[in-house]
């Protein structure tokens, strides 16, 4: 063989060499592409998941359900000892929305369903029991979610659990 033949061999092997290389780029692109989708599907499902460990007790336990309600719209209303209670579920509650709001900073939260948790928190952030909770101990959150609450818009009338039955009926009495 002369000169020539293994110049060209040694071109085409530097060309199969760069498409390997191309392609080897373009798989791990899409790679990367499916574990963000991955990361964003674990990430909704842990939040709802978190947030659905720390609301389960209201529904398993008319006791706590009752503080809960109650503390929301009415914390005077409660003992000290069931005043205790509703701050620790706020905490727990709250806390789970910091990791929500921490998930959605991060790019790794559905916009429309960031959405949907927003439109929930303001409700419960805005009722008077939440409300008085977030004034004494906001320092338990980080500053980037303690920024968030300030901002947060609050409804006209916000709706929980602890005033939202009987609202079927509002708009029917005239």
């Amino acid at each position: 063989m002369n000169q020539t033949n293994w110049e060209a061999i040694s071109a085409i092997a530097q060309m199969i060499g760069s498409i390997a290389v191309v392609l080897s780029v373009l798989y791990l692109a899409m790679q990367v592409h499916q574990s963000t989708r991955i990361a964003k599907l674990a990430a909704q499902d842990a939040a709802a998941t978190s947030l659905r460990e720390v609301t389960r007790p209201f529904a398993e336990n008319a006791d706590l359900a009752r503080v809960w309600r109650r503390g929301l719209q009415d914390l005077q209303s409660l003992p000290a000892e069931e005043q205790a209670r509703f701050f620790h579920s706020c905490y727990q509650f709250l806390k789970a929305f910091e990791t929500i709001h921490f998930h959605h900073i991060h790019g790794v939260m559905d916009e429309q369903i960031w959405q949907g948790w927003c439109g929930l928190l303001r409700h419960y952030i805005a009722s008077p029991g939440m409300e008085h909770y977030w004034k004494l101990r906001e320092d338990l959150f980080s500053a980037r979610f303690r920024q968030f609450i300030r901002k947060l818009e609050r409804p006209a009338e916000p709706l929980t659990v602890g005033n939202l039955l009987g609202q079927e009926n509002r708009g029917s009495r005239h």
